[in-house]
């Protein structure tokens, strides 16, 4: 049985990509977080380890992806299940009360209930 010579500058090739997508991946968001931030759910307090942390996520608190400041003050370290919560709710309250039954888009109210009343403190002053 003869053995095949393994391609060294195949090889080299191989090693190279994996370091350099190694090192593209390390200057990520997430990346950076978790080298910032404990590894426990900012809600939960779920604490992770190496063998689970692929179920911590970093949370952008404005929702805007592209706000990735380098003190991390946009990110916030949430497992899977209280960023699934967060973004429900954030969609939740931004259609709450926004559509009718029929899906027409309603109206705000216009009525404010405190719009006279500086006039009525002064009457009973």
């Amino acid at each position: 049985m003869t053995t095949k010579k393994p391609d060294n500058s195949r090889l080299d090739k191989i090693v190279a990509d994996a370091n350099r997508n190694a090192a593209q991946r390390a200057t990520g968001y997430r990346e950076r977080s978790l080298k910032m931030y404990p590894w426990v759910c900012g809600r939960c307090t779920r604490a992770f380890t190496h063998a689970n942390l692929s179920q911590l996520t970093v949370h952008h608190r404005d929702h805007n992806h592209d706000n990735n400041p380098p003190d991390g003050s946009n990110w916030e370290l949430l497992c899977l299940y209280c960023h699934d919560n967060e973004h429900s709710r954030y969609l939740e309250a931004d259609l709450q009360g926004a559509y009718d039954t029929a899906g027409n888009i309603q109206k705000h109210a216009t009525h404010n209930p405190f719009a006279a009343l500086q006039g009525l403190m002064k009457k009973s002053a």
